[in-house]
């Protein structure tokens, strides 16, 4: 093997971040669809359950989570710009996004998805798993194999009483990313970083190739349609810089704010949970995908959901950026929480430490 391979699909979310920062990384890969010999060959054997994406590194190691894969590549491909932001706010931001990105959109892009698009994704997913078959047989297998993500909308909290809260939070984050657009090309300044690519995850995936979420996107917020595009060329256009002097844009403000006015809570409580966990498990012990119920509150509207522990995770990155700041920086950082309501986060503590071992989430 001389390059990277991606196993995944056109359909999927996470193969969508992936790709992106392969092409914008410019390095040799190839992508192969995840059919089902895929699954049986590669992905089970190496990852233990169904999931896309997976990448085979050029000495054959197998890589799965996208956060993981791009770090590996970083490591194997040291070439600048990096991926992450240098500058400890913008990596601290660029953090929050990601987790935003990656755990907070994928409610309305599953929403979107399992709503309004549902024959058309059974489709996808047929042709996606045996494009030998015909495609009326492609969409009973589809339909087959879509059934476990049409299953996680109750997971996610999509529910009759949290859907129009969910549609008008959706809108209104298109329109904040549109203001932000018009001055600037990408999340931070003149090129895409680790935001972007989490951000192009469900934007492209679900939320632009969809057809009825897609034709939205188009309808309301051109420039999110445009800013995708310009993601899926390689996200090459603009003078390839972030802002200078560790600048945030004014108008990632309201994006943030609507991430801690909608995620915080939820975080908070699923933390309690993990907190009542972490008590009785031992160091290395698998963290279970859900630790129990929560309540969401989207734009006035509360529904059930279930306590994902991922997430935390992923908050964690942002809290140790956070933590490695040096006075003058966390100030900046303590001053932009206050601004954006998310005052809870400066003294947000995870009980106890995780890491990932084996493609799992695991105690420390």
């Amino acid at each position: 093997m001389t390059g990277y391979t991606l196993y995944g699909a056109e359909v999927s979310y996470f193969t969508g971040k992936a790709r992106a920062y392969l092409d914008w990384r410019g390095v040799d890969y190839e992508e192969k669809t995840a059919t089902q010999d895929v699954y049986k060959q590669i992905i089970l054997p190496n990852v233990g359950w169904p999931v896309i994406p997976v990448a085979t590194m050029p000495d054959g190691t197998v890589v799965q989570d996208t956060a993981d894969i791009m770090a590996e590549v970083e490591r194997r491909e040291p070439n600048d710009p990096p991926a992450w932001p240098e500058a400890p706010l913008q990596r601290f931001v660029a953090e929050l996004l990601h987790l935003y990105g990656d755990e907070w959109l994928v409610i309305p892009a599953m929403h979107y998805r399992w709503t309004y698009n549902e024959d058309w994704a059974y489709a996808e997913f047929g042709a996606l798993s045996a494009p030998d078959l015909s495609p009326e047989e492609q969409y009973q297998l589809g339909k087959k194999n879509g059934a476990r993500f049409k299953g996680a909308l109750p997971v996610l909290g999509v529910s009759e009483t949290t859907i129009p809260g969910i549609e008008r939070s959706y809108e209104a984050f298109l329109a904040d990313v549109s203001r932000h657009l018009e001055e600037y090309p990408y999340l931070l300044g003149g090129r895409p970083c680790l935001a972007d690519f989490a951000f192009y995850g469900p934007l492209y995936a679900h939320l632009y190739r969809d057809p009825t979420s897609g034709e939205l996107m188009k309808r309301v917020a051109p420039k999110v349609a445009q800013w995708v595009e310009r993601m899926q060329a390689g996200g090459k256009e603009g003078d390839g810089r972030l802002l200078a002097d560790d600048t945030i844009p004014e108008t990632l403000k309201p994006i943030l704010s609507r991430l801690m006015r909608e995620a915080l809570p939820a975080l908070a409580q699923i933390n309690d949970l993990f907190a009542s966990w972490a008590a009785q498990a031992d160091p290395g012990a698998r963290v279970p995908r859900a630790l129990g119920d929560i309540t969401i509150e989207i734009e006035g509207h509360e529904g059930p959901a279930k306590a994902r522990s991922f997430p935390l995770w992923r908050l964690q990155a942002a809290l140790d950026v956070y933590e490695a700041m040096d006075a003058d920086t966390k100030a900046r950082a303590d001053a932009l929480l206050e601004r954006v309501g998310g005052e809870a986060l400066k003294d947000f503590r995870l009980p106890a430490r995780l890491k990932r071992e084996n493609c799992q989430v695991v105690l420390a």
